[in-house]
């Protein structure tokens, strides 16, 4: 079994995979206070929930948004695991080209989710990722990723009206009793949740007519039962899909020599 590790701003999703399958899989918060030591005391008490032992982990493979935590998960599941896992950087051999200005910008979240989605599904491809931030891969018909859009996130844009202004108040993500709100609730809450699967609707519109064909649309991240379900387009969630893109750069890298150690 190896581990596959995607650290957002968010959350932590951490999942056990016998090759493709999904044996188990856990979500937390990201604390970027927490040291090595109280990580490894959580996953230890995964381990413990899912009937896992530690020597049963053979590798892993962990994609990170957020640079301090990069070395703390490490060092935590190493601790339990003695193992040593992948750090899915510019060491990491993935076979996608990359026709942006600066390639190494581009987060390695959105990496695994294009190796996933090349090998699942027809080209060309857009990726609508989720999160705390939504961000969006294009890749063409001959399979290069071309670019995207980064976009805040539906919980980023709605807790921000809360604490930005004086009078709109913290809301819940459930779908309001109208399009046309009649109160101050439902009014955000259609915005929101109307406001973006309108977006998604209208971006995959204007893409389509830029690359001058119908694309494979996904969506994947902790979001899209909220706002997929709303949009007019048709939109495949595929909740796993950066987890699938990490477990296949996992085998493809684990007998290069420097992850061989």
């Amino acid at each position: 079994m190896i581990l596959v590790i995607d650290v957002g701003n968010t959350n932590i999703v951490i999942g056990g995979m016998e090759k493709d399958q999904i044996v188990f899989q856990a979500r937390y918060s990201t604390d970027r206070a927490k040291t090595e030591d109280e990580y490894a005391l959580m996953f230890m008490d995964m381990f413990r929930l899912e009937s896992i032992l530690p020597d049963e982990i053979e590798g892993g493979i962990i994609s990170s948004v957020v640079p301090e935590l990069r070395k703390v998960l490490m060092l935590a599941i190493k601790k339990i695991t003695g193992k040593c896992l992948m750090i899915l950087g510019p060491d990491i051999e993935t076979d996608l080209v990359v026709d942006m200005d600066i390639p190494g910008q581009l987060g390695s979240d959105q990496i695994a989710d294009a190796i996933a989605a090349l090998a699942k599904y027809p080209t060309p491809i857009l990726i609508f990722d989720m999160g705390t931030a939504t961000t969006l891969s294009v890749i063409s018909k001959d399979g290069v990723y071309r670019g995207g859009m980064i976009i805040p996130g539906l919980k980023l844009s709605v807790e921000a009206l809360y604490t930005k202004t004086s009078l709109l108040p913290r809301i819940s993500l459930e779908k309001p009793a109208h399009l046309i709100g009649k109160n101050t609730t439902d009014c955000m809450k259609a915005g929101a949740i109307y406001g973006n699967a309108a977006m998604m609707d209208g971006l995959i519109e204007r893409l389509e007519e830029e690359l001058g064909e119908k694309a494979t649309v996904l969506a994947t991240g902790g979001l899209i039962k909220e706002i997929v379900p709303y949009c007019k387009r048709e939109i495949i969630m595929d909740k796993d899909l950066i987890l699938s893109g990490l477990q296949m750069l996992y085998e493809k890298n684990k007998n290069a020599p420097k992850h061989n150690r």
